[in-house]
């Protein structure tokens, strides 16, 4: 269990920070480039993607505490979900004035793309056990 809760900790830091990063980087292009309502629109942006991918991260994180075999069911369900959402506020905001849509865009493709890089990163390089050593010497001394 520790260990499912420390690879959430390290996803939630790792591609948390990268993506606000990378947020930093288009809202100062998006500013140079399209003005104050270009800056706007990517902080929005950039601030939905790192709340939405965070909720994700830990809804994924209760399930796997609850029910470890379902993972890849809810991580594809989640992700599928947010990328889903992400798109329809996209489509809502398409004709708004009140920032920049363009740089909005920017600013959610290029946040989804540093988090989820970053995510694919870390459960590629870390040593995550997916067979609970203790289950199985449980059921050999029974």
């Amino acid at each position: 269990m520790s260990e499912a809760r420390s690879i959430d900790t390290l996803v939630l830091r790792r591609a948390g920070l990268g993506t606000a990063v990378a947020g930093v980087v288009v809202v100062v292009i998006s500013g140079i480039v399209a003005g104050s309502s270009g800056a706007v629109g990517a902080i929005l942006g950039t601030i939905l993607v790192i709340v939405f991918f965070s909720v994700g991260q830990f809804a994924l994180g209760a399930v796997l505490k609850s029910n470890p075999h379902m993972a890849l069911t809810m991580a594809l369900t989640l992700y599928l979900v947010k990328v889903g959402v992400l798109l329809l506020i996209i489509i809502l905001f398409a004709d708004t004035t009140l920032f920049d849509t363009k740089t909005f865009a920017a600013a959610i493709l290029t946040g989804t793309m540093v988090w989820t890089v970053v995510e694919v990163w870390i459960f590629g390089t870390s040593k995550v056990l997916y067979v609970d050593p203790e289950s199985s010497r449980d059921s050999q001394i029974k």
